[in-house]
């Protein structure tokens, strides 16, 4: 076995014998309004939410823009749905019918402080998930060594046509806030892998929290949505982000925008982005 030189063994002490904090001096930089816009074709209320960009090092809530003018176009149908702003968001009640329609295409039309932006995506078709089953292990038999109740999805990408984009993303009791977020391409997680076939394991296997696993009676949520290929693009990256961290992580970089100005030499940006997708769901509670 090779061994490591003394300098490298002295730098790996020095990363890890101490821990200090630090009170970084650094500058506010430039703030941007973000969009968070994604319909999809569920029943029920559909948000937008616009804010403030805040400074890296700021703790205190995104400022909320509440002036803006935010519209939906469906140009499949010519239609379109009016949001509005109430209880902080950007709102469009669609219990009556739902507003997103696979094969779609949509466009989201913003006004604000004088200019206009848009951004357009299109729902694609997704597979239903056929059931969830859970399996207990004991802290022995568990990998993270916690006990408690390990689920799987089972689903089967579809068949033929073009290549299918999923986002997959589990909850634990009910949908206010997420548990797991995997990604997939085709059941896999590359191009020209698979087509057809049933979500390989990490991802089937991938709706549970391995540091906080299920408990008995509690709910297994479990949603699968269809995603474009620049929206996949778009959360690979943003969550390539939110996990950076550690020794060799990746330098941060600007999550890309498909909100663009339309306004003739307009010079606000928006950051953000609009996507829409069809919703697979199934639940199931531990017994």
């Amino acid at each position: 076995m090779k061994k490591l030189p003394i300098i490298l063994l002295a730098a790996f002490a020095g990363l890890t014998a101490c821990e200090d904090k630090i009170d970084l001096d650094i500058a506010p930089g430039k703030s941007f309004p973000v969009l968070d816009a994604w319909i999809t074709n569920e029943a029920g209320l559909q948000k937008i939410r616009f804010t403030m960009s805040v400074p890296y090092t700021d703790n205190n809530p995104a400022p909320i823009i509440n002036d803006a003018k935010i519209t939906l176009y469906d140009e499949t149908a010519g239609k379109s749905y009016p949001f509005a702003f109430k209880d902080n968001m950007y709102s469009y009640d669609a219990s009556a019918a739902p507003i997103g329609i696979q094969g779609h295409a949509y466009k989201l039309h913003v006004e604000y402080k004088g200019e206009i932006f848009e951004a357009s995506d299109t729902i694609k078709r997704v597979p239903a998930i056929d059931s969830i089953s859970y399996k207990f292990k004991t802290d022995e038999e568990s990998i993270s060594g916690k006990e408690g109740y390990y689920a799987t999805m089972h689903a089967k990408d579809i068949e033929g046509g073009p290549v299918d984009y999923y986002w997959i993303r589990s909850y634990r009791n009910d949908t206010l806030r997420r548990l797991e977020d995997n990604f997939s391409i085709d059941g896999s997680y590359d191009e020209g892998v698979s087509d057809g076939a049933t979500f390989i394991l990490p991802l089937a296997e991938g709706i549970t929290n391995y540091e906080k696993p299920f408990q008995k009676n509690e709910k297994i949520i479990v949603k699968l949505f269809s995603i474009t290929h620049r929206s996949h693009d778009f959360l690979t990256q943003v969550q390539a982000q939110v996990d950076a961290g550690g020794l060799f992580a990746k330098v941060l970089e600007n999550v890309k925008t498909n909100v663009k100005n339309t306004t003739p030499s307009g010079k606000i940006k928006i950051l953000g982005w609009f996507g829409a997708s069809s919703v697979s769901r199934r639940e199931r509670t531990v017994k």
